[in-house]
């Protein structure tokens, strides 16, 4: 953690630069996974992409709840 601290500070823009690509790295790899799990069921093409965002704003509305 220090060192990412240390990256903010000297280098703000590789800072989030790699922040935004660690996002879409983890974005990517969810909709896999969620595209794994419920291509069996013949679902359409968007319903990985509703689940993820779905569970997305579940997570976050019980984050600012518990605040």
């Amino acid at each position: 953690m220090e060192y990412l601290r240390r990256l903010q500070m000297e280098r703000p823009v590789l800072f989030w630069i790699v922040l935004l690509v660690g996002f879409y790295i983890a974005f990517q790899l969810l909709l896999f996974v969620a595209q794994l799990l419920l291509g069996s069921f013949g679902l359409p093409a968007w319903a990985p992409l509703a689940l993820v965002l779905g569970a997305l704003v579940l997570v976050a509305r019980r984050q600012q709840g518990s605040r």
